[in-house]
């Protein structure tokens, strides 16, 4: 009887935890096939899961959908709402994941496009802390740093009225400067080198900003040489273009 107690313990510790790391495994697969469909219907039977590890890979998979251009403004505000959802989820399953700390402040920023400039703006600080502690517990995860330097970049081309609506909202507005956004930039890149073509696009457009054309022209010229994937890597490699030609 001991031994049978032995086995039904093992069939049901041991085999959740290899589940759970074979779909894990699944979905960074689908991932980086960029099958986004496929990976969020893969992670949905995980909703309820107390794991943050599914939970942000699912916020993130919302998020990817609701960005996709075949989807209805309906069902891509929904997805908006759904993965801010998750996210908030993950982050309250685990605080030291760093991940779901980068995609906390991912979702919430992207919930302010429907919330009015007033909410926008005042989550912008919450924002800024989340992917300072996602950076905190991770100083290798590029994305984070790419993110938070786009953040810096964002409030440093705010333009004059905006920051005059900020003024009146806010004691202390949200401020950066195109330094700041530069090197966060430059730092992603110094951790993994080449990794997204969106980070060496921002990095010319910073050098744009602050007037160096002979760095921006070495940045952009990067980004237009990198093998387009995604959509996304499409639509940066189509506003490189724009630039190169202003520079020309």
């Amino acid at each position: 009887p001991l031994g049978y107690l032995q086995v039904i313990q093992e069939s049901v510790w041991i085999k959740p935890v290899c589940l759970s790391a074979e779909v894990l495994e699944q979905a960074d697969y689908l991932y980086s096939c960029a099958d986004t469909e496929k990976l969020y219907q893969l992670l949905l039977q995980f909703k309820d899961s107390d794991d943050a590890e599914f939970l942000w890979r699912l916020a993130r998979a919302s998020r990817d959908l609701s960005l996709l251009p075949n989807i209805e403004a309906g069902r891509k505000k929904q997805l908006t709402f759904e993965a801010f959802e998750y996210a908030k989820k993950a982050l309250e399953k685990d605080e030291q994941c760093f991940a779901a700390h980068k995609w906390y402040a991912v979702c919430l920023s992207d919930i302010g496009d429907y919330e009015g400039v007033k909410v926008k703006i005042g989550n912008s600080y919450i924002i800024r802390e989340h992917l300072e502690r996602a950076i905190e517990l991770n100083p290798k995860d590029a994305t984070s740093l790419h993110i938070l330097g786009y953040w810096c970049f964002a409030f440093a081309e705010l333009p004059w009225y905006q920051r005059k609506v900020a003024a009146v909202i806010f004691s202390s507005p949200p401020v950066s400067t195109y330094e700041e956004a530069l090197e966060f930039f430059l730092k992603a890149e110094e951790v993994d080198p080449n990794f997204y073509s969106k980070n060496l696009l921002m990095l010319g457009k910073t050098y744009l900003a602050m007037k160096d054309e002979q760095k921006a022209l070495l940045w952009l010229t990067k980004a237009k040489e990198y093998p387009a994937h995604t959509l996304e890597d499409k639509e940066v490699h189509k506003e490189v273009v724009e630039l190169l030609k202003k520079l020309a």
